[in-house]
């Protein structure tokens, strides 16, 4: 059986505020650590029946760039409900909203 790894390392500054954020990977790009500015990651926990999530975002993350990260992450998470479920009326409805949200960020930061 084939095992994969993903490893993040995280750099904070005194106030435990990310100040620099890698990962590297088994099957990844690169057998080096490659950085990243955010990490949202969501794991299902069976026994409690709830999702723990860990979310870092570097200090230096422009606004503009955290909300786009948020909105690619959440059609990402339409993918995944329409790929794992098949319930198209979920999936659209996130892509819906996130169509929204880049007008809004359009807007916003203009």
């Amino acid at each position: 059986m084939k095992q994969s790894e993903i490893k993040f390392h995280i750099t904070l500054d005194d106030n435990n505020i990310p100040e620099k954020i890698e990962w590297v990977a088994t099957d990844g790009p690169s057998p080096k650590l490659q950085p990243t500015d955010a990490i949202a990651l969501s794991l299902w926990d069976h026994t409690q029946m709830s999702t723990m999530q860990i979310q870092l975002w570097t200090k230096e993350l422009p606004v503009v760039e955290m909300k786009r990260f948020s909105i690619e992450a959440m059609g990402g998470l339409a993918d995944t409900i329409q790929n794992a479920t098949g319930d198209e009326v979920m999936a659209e409805a996130i892509r819906k909203l996130c169509r929204d949200l880049v007008v809004h960020v359009k807007e916003t930061h203009k």
